[in-house]
């Protein structure tokens, strides 16, 4: 009886807790507001993340996840939005199931929006944000309303306390990739004709001018601290003009993005030996003259001189660096241009120390200029990203991905073609045979377009997916036509079997919402809770409910890897009726189902609010994925009485399982029916 006893306690408890801990609310919100001028407040929203969280970018990409949004009450009626919201720097790595650069926070987050209050009567400010949370294995929408009162001293004070805090915990390990980046930046300009034949000239100078051999080399050492220092100030200016509001403009609007795109192409024509990019001549000689007077004054001037003689190579490499940086945090500039001053000067340095070394440097001749072109070529296919940028945030249509990638496939056959020495450019010499390194090359860059070429009818190319236009702006999608083939072959009855009964699924009336949303691999289904409950019931069919995002990894992965399994997709097709239930989808309801939650009290008025509610009051879950067997039918009273066949499956790739899940489903669907 004891035993028995424990055994009840010990199931209640462990019941208690998973019903709860399915309720899953990973941030904690604080709301400040501060007086910036008259009528006008700077608004902190603040997060603080759970360990294993992460939380989503306002500026996410589209096509990737959730992204945060701020909502405020009376905006055009009493309050108006003064500039954009400006966020904590956030961190950023490639998604491949997204195919998009995703921009994200851990531990904390904040983002401050201004507004100017033009309706004196107005005391407080209301409104809600909405985001996404996921960790390993689910993900979660969130709400969280606020009331900031205005004008409040209070308020002031914690705005300012919790802006610090954040700043300081958002360290982001992208400035480092973004440092070495840099670094192999400098080290091609170090490479480039105008750099090149300078290293041993100016070692020379060192190592010749002085009697002292500790006296030349502690000056050869300044040079290259001077070289480090002249490019680093270079960032530090364009780091003072650059605020956070300027950054997030030149990262999402037209303007710069077109004009980085230009800039691009000038530099791509200045590589091929179309034009110089020099500064006026006084300038140089200028400096020349400073670097005559010699001692450590004339050190930095040298060093001055030779960033200027150099500037018609390097600058199309600095201002590749400095555009990229813009387009990051405020410390990316001073980042970028430390990193690569440190490759250029490096050289110097290391051949003052060790002047006999300079024997092994090859000589000069036409590999350099063929790296300028080689150079060129990479500029163009580069600067086509910007553009793409802007193309897909308006939404031109110019850059389908099919053509995005015929443009590159174009690019890098020309490379080929100039590296076989098809192809001859200004300044170029004459290439009597093919060497080693050259052959290397052209084999990596043919390689590489024959790998491009299926990308332009459909296939992911997933190592260049943040490159590229989304999969969904492809044209001529192979996969896609095979699948829609696939579809009508089934519906004209030439598939055995339940296949043609799991068509009709959506043939008695149009499928909700069906115009917008679709399920993967080419599944039948709905969008709709009440109309796939109508259909289970009329098919005799269990019901398969995905509540799903838009925005959810997690999801994705579970469709790509698990939903692909052909066991999965011939229960799906033809033992199940299949309802996704999108959580994060903002279209509005009709006037009629809009209505206020017994759950929350809040009013629910998009059809991810009405999914979200259901999932919570139905299920006690409010994670995604979360995949749900239900038996629809009604009983013997003929009240409609749901029953869960088998237990919630959330993310979990094991396909196996995910059969016996399925599996086990059906089987206790059958069994429910013969009691």
């Amino acid at each position: 009886m004891k035993k028995r006893l424990l055994t009840l306690i010990f199931t209640l408890f462990v019941g208690t807790f998973s019903v709860f801990a399915q309720m899953s609310d990973p941030t904690s919100w604080t709301f400040s507001q501060k007086k910036t001028g008259d009528n006008e407040y700077a608004l902190t929203f603040k997060a603080t993340i759970q360990p294993g969280w992460t939380v989503y970018s306002m500026s996410t990409p589209e096509g990737g996840p959730m992204p945060t949004s701020i909502n405020i009450e009376n905006v055009g009626a009493g309050i108006e939005l003064v500039g954009k919201a400006v966020e904590d720097e956030p961190h950023k790595k490639h998604d491949d199931v997204f195919g998009v650069d995703v921009l994200y926070y851990t531990d904390n987050y904040s983002v401050t929006q201004k507004v100017k209050v033009t309706d004196p009567s107005i005391t407080v400010v209301k409104g809600s944000v909405e985001f996404q949370a996921c960790q390993e294995g689910a993900c979660v929408p969130g709400e969280k309303d606020f009331t900031i009162e205005l004008g409040s001293k209070g308020g002031d004070n914690a705005t300012v306390a919790a802006t610090e805090e954040t700043k300081s915990a958002t360290e982001d390990d992208s400035l480092w990739i973004f440092f070495w980046v840099a670094f192999g930046s400098g080290l091609l300009a170090v490479v480039m004709p105008c750099v090149f034949p300078m290293i041993p000239m100016t070692v020379s100078f060192f190592m010749h001018g002085d009697s002292s051999k500790a006296q030349a080399r502690a000056k050869a050492i300044f040079f290259s601290l001077s070289i480090v220092g002249i490019y680093t100030a270079l960032g530090l200016i364009i780091s003072f003009l650059l605020g956070p509001g300027f950054i997030n403009w030149l990262s999402t609007n037209w303007i710069p993005n077109v004009c980085f795109f230009i800039i691009f192409m000038i530099f791509a024509a200045s590589f091929f030996g179309a034009f110089e990019i020099v500064l006026p001549s006084w300038i140089v000689n200028k400096s020349d003259k400073q670097a005559d007077k010699g001692g450590y004054i004339g050190a930095f001037f040298m060093a001055f001189t030779l960033v200027l003689v150099s500037f018609s190579c390097t600058a199309p490499i600095v201002g590749t660096v400095l555009v990229e940086a813009a387009r990051g945090s405020v410390l990316r500039p001073i980042i970028g241009m430390l990193g690569f001053s440190i490759a250029v000067a490096l050289p110097f340095g290391f051949f003052s120390f060790f002047p006999s070394k300079l024997s092994n440097l090859p000589k000069s001749g036409g590999w350099l200029n063929s790296v300028k072109v080689v150079l060129g070529f990479i500029e163009v296919a580069l600067g086509f990203k910007f553009l793409m940028v802007a193309d897909q945030t308006y939404h031109w249509g110019l850059l389908d991905r099919e053509v995005y990638i015929a443009i590159w496939v174009a690019v890098f056959t020309l490379q080929a073609l100039y590296l076989m020495g098809k192809l001859k450019f200004a300044h170029d010499s004459d290439l009597p045979y093919i060497g080693v390194p050259r052959l290397i090359m052209i084999i990596i860059t043919m390689s590489f377009v024959i790998y491009l070429i299926p990308g332009m009818f459909g296939a992911p190319l997933k190592a260049l997916a943040g490159y590229f236009p989304p999969q969904e702006t492809i044209d001529f999608d192979i996969n896609r036509i095979v699948r829609d083939n696939a579809k009508e072959i089934m519906k004209s009855g030439v598939h055995f079997g339940d296949a043609q009964k799991s068509s009709k699924a959506v043939a008695d009336e149009p499928v909700k919402y069906s115009d917008f949303l679709h399920l993967p691999h080419g599944l039948d289904g709905y969008f709709d809770y009440d109309q796939a409950l109508k259909a289970a019931q009329a098919q005799d069919k269990p019901l398969f409910i995905d509540f799903t995002g838009h925005g959810c990894v997690n999801c994705r992965e579970m469709e790509q890897s698990v939903w692909s399994d052909p066991r999965v997709l011939e229960m799906l097709k033809n033992d199940y009726i299949i309802v996704a239930l999108y959580v994060d989808d903002k279209t509005k309801l009709p006037a009629e189902e809009v209505y206020v939650s017994e759950y929350d009290g809040k009013k629910k008025n998009t059809l991810g609010k009405k999914n979200t509610d259901f999932q919570i009051k139905q299920f006690e879950s409010n994670a995604q994925p979360n995949y749900i067997l239900l038996d629809s039918r009604k009983g013997n009273d003929k009240v409609l009485k749901p029953h869960v066949l088998q237990p919630a499956r959330g993310y979990n790739k094991d396909r196996d399982a995910f059969v016996k899940f399925l599996q086990d489903g059906l089987k206790e669907y059958k069994a429910r029916a013969n009691k």
